[in-house]
């Protein structure tokens, strides 16, 4: 009651600066003057005046350590963070605070994921993303239900429809995509060995390849100038560069057709791969649609030289 009453007494300004003092401790593991001196640009002295005054009011949630007030395990929060901008700041470096103020917008209406993943558990992921750490965990796989996993994170993957962990999984021995909603019981291993070069984000091959896709619009739709107008394709055809571990997603999320002979139909699908080749080596690939077709018809081809051009009917 008593901290209430005295963040009642502060202005919206700062509140807005201890509420991103609160994020930068939370989801970060830390935080120093200068990180509040520059994204406010506020004087030296309010700096840390406004971190004595957070220590202050939540004196379990930090520790003081050679300049920085570093996450201790007691932690709760004093401001209410609202998950979506939380990933967004985590992500694209936009404002994260969220302390019940309200600037002018326009009217709009933006879809909702369907769910969101718990904060707790985000924080100790961008923590041990910030900070190099191992993790333990239960993963819920679709194919195999609850299972222990040790990994080694190194980025948040946004989907379009849900949030992604990438990392080094040590049970399975390469890097994955795990969803974020399915993790439980995450914790900070601290009895392990270390994170080894080939666990670390320069040796995820898939994700530092980057490819670029030629997308043109869907040949079954009537009026292709107004889909190259949507998406503002130049000379028809819109180049995008994506990285290999999420190129598949992107591919989903936008619908575009990815099989050999641009063969899927229906009112939303409006764009296609030109050459679904660009796609091959793209370790998310099998999840753009139609693609799955694409490497069908290969391995067909592939066993109809193989043979000689005789009828391989039973051997595909």
């Amino acid at each position: 009651m008593e901290q209430d009453n005295l963040l009642a007494t502060l202005s919206a300004a700062q509140r807005q600066r201890l509420a991103f003092i609160e994020f930068r401790i939370w989801f970060y593991g830390e935080v120093a003057r200068k990180h509040v001196l520059e994204r406010f640009e506020v004087a030296t002295a309010a700096g840390t005046r406004d971190l004595m005054l957070y220590k202050q009011l939540a004196p379990h949630n930090a520790s003081y350590e050679q300049k920085h007030y570093r996450y201790l395990p007691t932690f709760q929060p004093l401001f209410q963070h609202d998950p979506e901008k939380v990933l967004a700041a985590l992500t694209t470096g936009t404002a994260a605070a969220d302390t019940g103020t309200s600037s002018e917008t326009i009217s709009h209406a933006a879809p909702k994921r369907l769910n969101q993943p718990d904060l707790n558990t985000l924080a100790t992921v961008t923590r041990a993303i910030h900070t190099g750490q191992v993790l333990a965990l239960t993963y819920l796989s679709m194919k195999k239900g609850p299972s222990p996993r040790v990994i080694v994170p190194h980025s948040l993957v946004d989907s379009g429809l849900r949030w992604h962990l990438r990392a080094f999984d040590r049970t399975k021995g390469h890097f994955r995509d795990l969803v974020l909603t399915r993790l439980e019981d995450v914790r900070v291993l601290v009895d392990c060995s270390p994170p080894a070069p080939q666990e670390l984000i320069g040796a995820d091959i898939h994700w530092n390849r980057m490819f670029t896709l030629t997308l043109v619009p869907h040949p079954s739709r009537a009026h292709p100038e107004v889909i190259a107008k949507d998406f503002g394709m130049r000379d028809g055809k819109l180049e995008v560069r994506l990285r290999g571990a999420v190129a598949g997603y992107v591919m989903r999320q936008w619908q575009v057709d990815c099989s050999p002979d641009a063969s899927m139909q229906g009112h939303e699908i409006r764009l296609r791969l030109a050459d679904p080749d660009e796609l091959k080596d793209a370790g998310s690939a099998a999840l753009a649609p139609g693609f799955l077709a694409s490497k069908c018809l290969e391995q067909l081809t592939r066993k109809i030289n193989e043979y000689g051009g005789c009828d391989v009917k039973n051997e595909v």
